[in-house]
Order: structure tokens, then C-alpha cells, then sequence
């Protein structure tokens, strides 16, 4: 990819000062408005007081991407940072773009809350991918390919492949690709095929006849889903103590001509189609869902095309066919330099030993009352105990539902299950609980956003196994995290209790922080009881004493106890709220917010990924500052903490801030009784609210700035500062 000039501009207007080594920290604002002067105070539902959410979820993914730039993250995990960037596009075509494709289609036209149409947000949006997706390949070739090179990782092209490679790449693709390679000719008799969503294509041009007198035209060449799209070169051919990598791409580009003898190839240049993968079930027409989502997930492979990935120097000519061939516009095309299909590198990450060129491993700890042999159940029936993954092991809770399996005492286990995997321990637990005799009751939600076919596998299992399985309510996903065991002690019923911020998946509770709450306390193991006999029966919302549960009483809620700090501080008192969660996009939220800041509470948010809201505006949000927090690991704990003049109260939730988990999901908010508890939580938080390393700031405009430390600060990594915390106390 060609340096920029110095006389090219970043997003801003600014002069960038251009060269191959260096790029300037991204700052693209969120699709904003002209700013709102400052004697203006407009009404709470200004458009201008909003941000687009596609637009704010865009700007998250491009965070990420900045990680890639970041030389405080190895070079491996920056490598990682930039796959991931990749891999959160391809999903946001796939989801987001679909949508706004789709409305626009249909002529849909009603602005949002932000007053943007879908047309003048799908402008926006092609002009930024555009723009960061050059950028990503420019960080690629131009900055971490070399570094890996110089670490004796090597990506080898064509051109540097040795004679010894060159035959042992011809041989393996007569070997290991030709046999399993179909190129379709195009002609008449062989319109152009359908090709599978994200595959990897080659399109060739040809010359000359072929064996039945056809003459040259095009052929489409997929690249079999079942080979590797990177392959190890033997170490006996490379570079003493290096690891070189060919790509399956250079290997069919090299040998194409093997695929149409007798004939010359003018070009051959890959390409991708990104297609509509959001699963449309008619919730009012099924009465199986299970079979209806299979018969979805097929159709999910072949939806309409939202994004084409060519290389770059694929003629125009050619491009535009095939542009014309999936219906899209120019605005649809994204050259690239380098293989179209990113994401498959993280093959070389996992394959790597290089354990230098990664973060150190650590070991998960335990909290000091669980580390002795002691039974799980009789040190959660004398105390609360509350777990921060992944500093804290996920294997007590699967541990914990072990001891339940086999506990002749326990009676009944129910669960919530959203994303697990289907051979996970928990799952494991739940077949041997069900063949032991216990009632086993799983909610499954079978919708989860592509791990449907994960899900309704799971379900066959533990339905084989004997457990009562449960798909939810139609309507609604069952979002909540939640598991209930009843357990006979001395002659008495005793209920305990776990509620989650995230899922029940070992993986990611290595990977995304989380809270995890295990309890016998009565009177929140009767509000968890009450919302698993509403989730499996009938009948008019069941009373909770603590727990939170939307689409019933969580949003009003939250809106009461955001109004509370909002009368406080008109009463002299002091208040302030942190809200810390992944997406902030409900209006009806966002204008509390802004009356509590209008009352003058301090608002903290720490929203990882979408904002809607606008902070910084004189006479509505100046006394909101929102946050993000991108770093090595996944940001995903939703705690709300309120001053509650002087009584505080700390919450955490498996909800966001936005309209789906409010209205239209079954999700649970939880508060922390025990005092020492919610006094911790409050510590991490002031640790989130002191970072000046992986923390970004929104400002008024939109733009996102990413924190440094001043003159004579220290430096603060909260997602460090608590590895280390949380590794001490273990």
C-alpha cells in the first residue's frame, strides 16, 4: 500500500505527517452535529444531544484497531487486536449494515433519535470503513509484518518463496488442494454460482478454448472451506529457528493455471462477499423454534450482500461484474492490500510458541475463604461470595454444580444458558445431575447471535440426558444469568443461588471481565426461584424483593434511582452514579442522565462500546464524562452504583443500557447486600474512573481521546492494577 503524501488529510482536516512507520491515534468523530452553542440549552430530545448508534459502534471497532499501534501490548496480541478489528467488521456488516441496507431498500427512511436517516448513516459509515480498512492494511504490511519479520515470524510471498519451496508448494497442491478444488467456468450452462457468506473466491479471466471449444471468458475458483488458509512452511525449508507462513491464496494464485490447461490466464485476483447473516424467525408463525432456526441457519450462508472485498489490483472491469453479480454499488467495495480473510491469521497466533511475543499466562486465583477443602455449599451458606473473572477462577462455579451433581442432598438444579459450548464442564455437570435423578431444569436461548447451531446441539443433549429443557419465551431472549439449586439440609429446604454479569463459557470468563455472585441469602434465592417459574410457567409478572427483571420492572427502575440523585442534589445532598456497561443507548435512560446532570450529579459512565449520549454539553451533560476502557481484556461487567445520599447502592446486571435488554430480553439486576462486597466493587471502580492507559475519552464532538498520563502521574492500568490486585489476595 502506497505511503500517504504529506499533503493528505486525516479525518479531522488535520495535516497528517505521512509516512510508512508512523500514524497518528485515530480520531473520527461518532457522526455528530454542528456544535450546540453554548447559550443555547436544547430540549432533552434535541437530535443534537444524540450520537448514531451505528455510527458509536463503529467508532468502538476502530478503538479496538488502535490496539494494534499500541507498542505497551506485545506484538503478538497487537497482531491479535488488529484480527479481532477484522473479525467485529465482518459481524457489523453482517448485523448492523444489513439493517440499514434493508430499511433503506424498503424505503424506511424515519430518522432515529440522533435525527440521522439510514441513508445519510450508510453514507457515513462507507466513508469511515473506507478510510479505517486502508488503515488496516497499512498497519499490517507497514508496521507488524515487518516487526514480526524482524521476531523471525515471516509471511512469505510469491516472490520469495526458494526453489526448494516452490516444489514442495507444487506438490502439496497437487497433494492437499487440486483434489478438492471445483473452478466453475462461466457460461450459459454455468451462471455464476452462490457463493457462501465471508468464503474466500478467486475470479479469473482466461483466454484460448478449452477441451469442448469454448472459448476464454471467466471462471470462479472458491477455495474449499476445509483447508487451512494459512500453512506452516516445513522448517527444513525456511530460515534456520523461524516460522514462515504461506498463504492458501498465493498457493491457488500460483497454480491456477493447473485448473484450466490449455489455456492462458490474463488475471486472477481473490475476492469475498459479506452477506446478511441476521436470522429472521416469525415468533407469531412457529411452533417448533429449534426447526425453525435450522432451516434459518442454512439461509444465513446465502443472504444479500452487503460488503465485497477485492484485491487490490483486480481491474476495474472486473470488479464491477462482480459488483453487478451480488447488486452492489461501488459505495460496496473495499480494495485491500492482502488476503481479503484477516481473520484466519489467528491460525499463526495459536500455532506460535513464542510465548515472549504474548502477555505472560497467569493462573486464575480464588478468594481465601474458598481456598480449603471445605464443601462449596457450606461456605456460600454462611457468607456471600463474589468473584471478578477472570482474576478470579470460573472453575468454582463449575466445580460448584460438580458437588451438585453428585450431592444426594441436592434436589433440583435450573439454569440459564446463553452462550456455554456444548461440551463445557457446566454442561457436563447438568447431563450428570439429570442421570443421577435430579429435576434439571436449562432455559436455553437457542437465538443467541451465531451460536444458534451450538445451541441446539446443546439442548439435544441435555434433552437426551433427561433434563427438562426450556427454549425461553418467543418473544423475548433470555439474556439473565442465573442458577438455582434447592438442596435438602437438616430436614429443611435450603435455596442457593448464582447470578452473573456474563455467560456461563469457561473460554470467556478467561478473556472478559465479569462479576459472579454466589449466595444463599432467602431472600434473593426466592427472587431468582420466582423468575425461573415465570420463565417455565404462565401468569402475571412474579413479585421480586431485590432482584431487578426486565422487560417487567428493571427499566422504570433504574429511571427511579436515576431521578433519586436527580432530587438529591437538588436538595443540597451529595450524589453522584457510576454506570459502568458495555452500551448506552436508550433514550428514555440518556435523558435522566441529563436531568441528573442538569440537578448537578456527577455522572461517571464507563461504557465500553456504543454511546449514545453527548457528553460535555453546557446546561445538560457537563457534568457527565463518559469512558471507555479497551485493553487485553473484553470489558464486560455491568455494575450501577448510586450514592443514595449516603446509603449507597451497588448493582450489577446482566443488562446494557439499551432499548433490546430493556424491552425486549429477559435480563436480571442484582444488588449487593453484603457491605464488603459493594465496598470492593466501588474500589474497582474508582480504579476503572483512574486509568490513563487504555482509557478513552468522549468529547462533546463526538471524537474519542485516549488518555495519557500528565506530568508526574503515575501510570494506571486498571485492567493491570486489579490482575495484580486480585493475584496478591489469591
Amino acid at each position: 500500500m502506497a505511503a500517504r503524501s504529506e499533503s493528505e488529510t486525516d479525518s479531522q482536516g488535520e495535516a497528517v505527517e505521512g509516512s510508512t512507520t508512523a500514524l497518528r491515534v485515530n480520531r473520527s468523530k461518532t457522526g455528530v452535529r454542528a456544535p450546540i452553542p453554548s447559550d443555547s440549552i436544547p430540549e432533552l430530545d434535541d437530535p443534537r444531544l444524540y450520537f448514531n448508534r451505528e455510527l458509536s459502534t463503529l467508532q468502538f471497532h476502530i478503538r479496538v484497531l488502535e490496539q494494534a499501534l499500541d507498542e505497551s501490548h506485545p506484538l503478538l496480541d497487537r497482531l491479535m487486536f488488529l484480527l479481532i478489528f477484522s473479525s467485529n467488521l465482518d459481524e457489523f456488516f453482517e448485523i448492523r449494515v444489513a439493517g440499514l441496507k434493508h430499511r433503506i431498500a424498503f424505503g424506511h427512511e424515519d430518522p432515529s433519535a440522533d435525527g440521522h436517516s439510514p441513508s445519510s448513516v450508510f453514507a457515513e459509515i462507507s466513508r469511515l470503513a473506507h478510510e479505517q480498512v486502508e488503515r488496516q492494511y497499512h498497519i499490517l504490511n507497514d508496521h507488524l509484518i515487518p516487526a514480526l519479520a524482524s521476531q523471525g515470524i515471516h509471511f512469505l510471498r510469491r516472490s520469495q518463496w526458494t526453489r526448494d519451496q516452490q516444489k514442495w508448494v507444487h506438490e502439496y497442491f497437487d497433494e492437499e488442494i487440486m483434489p478438492v478444488i471445483s473452478p466453475i467456468g462461466l457460461d450459459p450452462s454455468h451462471p455464476f454460482p452462490r457463493l457462501v457468506n465471508k468464503s474466500l473466491n478467486f475470479i479469473v479471466e482466461l483466454e484460448g478454448q478449452d477441451a469442448f471449444g469454448r472459448t476464454g471468458g471467466m471462471a470462479i475458483i472458491p477455495a474449499p472451506r476445509s483447508l487451512p488458509r494459512l500453512i506452516r512452511v516445513p522448517e527444513s525449508l525456511g530460515q534456520p529457528g523461524c516460522q514462515e507462513y504461506l498463504f492458501l491464496s498465493s498457493m491457488i494464485h500460483a497454480h491456477a493455471g493447473q485448473l484450466f490447461p490449455g489455456m492462458t490466464i490474463r488475471g486472477c485476483y481473490q475476492f469475498r462477499l459479506t452477506r446478511n447473516a441476521d436470522l429472521s424467525v416469525d415468533t407469531e408463525d412457529v411452533s417448533d423454534l429449534a426447526s425453525a432456526l435450522k432451516g434459518e441457519l442454512l439461509a444465513r450462508r446465502y443472504g444479500d450482500g452487503v460488503r465485497l472485498e477485492v484485491a487490490n489490483n483486480c481491474p476495474e472491469h472486473l470488479s464491477d461484474f462482480l459488483l453487478s453479480q451480488f447488486r452492489l454499488d461501488r459505495r460496496d467495495l473495499y480494495l485491500v492490500d492482502g488476503p481479503v480473510n484477516l481473520s484466519r491469521l489467528m491460525a499463526m497466533i495459536g500455532d506460535s510458541h513464542r510465548s515472549d511475543l504474548r502477555y505472560a499466562p497467569f493462573t486464575p486465583g480464588l478468594p481465601k475463604v474458598l481456598r480449603n477443602d471445605e464443601s462449596l455449599f457450606a461456605i456460600i451458606a454462611r457468607e456471600d461470595v463474589l468473584l471478578l473473572h477472570p482474576w478470579e477462577s470460573f472453575s468454582v462455579i463449575e466445580n460448584w454444580l460438580a458437588e451438585a451433581a453428585r450431592d444426594a442432598n441436592v434436589l433440583a438444579i435450573k439454569q440459564t444458558l446463553y452462550r456455554t459450548g456444548a461440551d463445557s464442564g457446566v454442561v457436563n455437570a447438568l447431563v450428570e445431575a439429570a442421570r443421577n435423578g435430579k429435576e434439571v431444569t436449562v432455559v436455553i436461548e437457542l437465538r443467541a447471535r451465531f451460536d444458534e447451531a451450538d445451541n441446539i446441539a446443546l439442548a439435544s443433549r441435555l434433552q437426551e440426558a433427561g433434563a427438562n429443557v426450556i427454549y425461553g419465551v418467543m418473544a423475548y431472549k433470555t439474556h439473565a444469568k442465573m442458577l438455582h439449586i434447592v438442596r435438602r439440609e437438616a430436614g429443611r429446604i435450603r435455596h442457593y443461588a448464582h447470578m452473573g454479569t456474563g455467560n456461563y463459557h469457561a473460554g470467556t470468563a478467561r478473556l472478559y471481565t465479569d462479576y459472579s455472585l454466589l449466595t444463599a441469602r432467602e431472600s434473593l434465592c426466592e427472587d431468582v426461584h420466582h423468575v425461573f417459574q415465570q420463565l417455565s410457567g404462565m401468569g402475571e409478572p412474579r413479585h421480586t424483593e431485590h432482584v431487578l427483571h426486565a422487560p417487567f420492572i428493571l427499566h422504570s427502575r433504574l429511571l427511579d434511582m436515576i431521578d433519586r440523585e436527580a432530587r438529591n442534589a437538588r436538595k443540597g445532598r451529595k450524589s453522584h452514579l457510576i454506570i459502568k456497561c458495555n452500551s448506552l443507548t436508550e433514550p428514555q435512560l440518556i435523558r435522566a442522565l441529563y436531568r441528573a446532570s442538569q440537578a448537578g450529579v456527577k455522572c461517571d459512565l464507563i461504557i465500553r462500546g456504543t454511546c449514545c449520549l453527548r457528553p460535555g454539553v453546557a446546561g445538560v451533560s457537563d457534568h457527565i464524562t463518559v469512558r471507555s476502557i479497551v485493553g487485553r481484556f473484553l470489558e464486560h461487567t455491568r455494575v450501577y452504583h448510586f450514592h443514595n445520599a449516603g446509603k449507597p447502592e451497588t448493582w450489577c446486571s446482566s443488562a446494557d443500557f439499551m432499548e433490546r435488554n430493556m424491552f425486549n430480553r429477559v435480563e436480571t439486576c442484582f444488588p449487593l447486600l453484603d457491605r464488603h462486597i459493594a465496598k470492593r466493587v466501588r474500589k474497582d471502580l474508582d480504579t476503572y474512573l483512574l486509568d490513563n492507559c487504555q482509557s478513552w475519552q468522549l468529547h462533546s464532538d463526538g471524537h474519542y481521546e485516549k488518555r495519557q498520563p500528565g506530568d508526574g502521574e503515575a501510570a494506571i492500568s486498571a485492567q493491570e492494577t486489579l490482575l495484580y490486585a486480585y493475584s496478591a489476595r489469591a
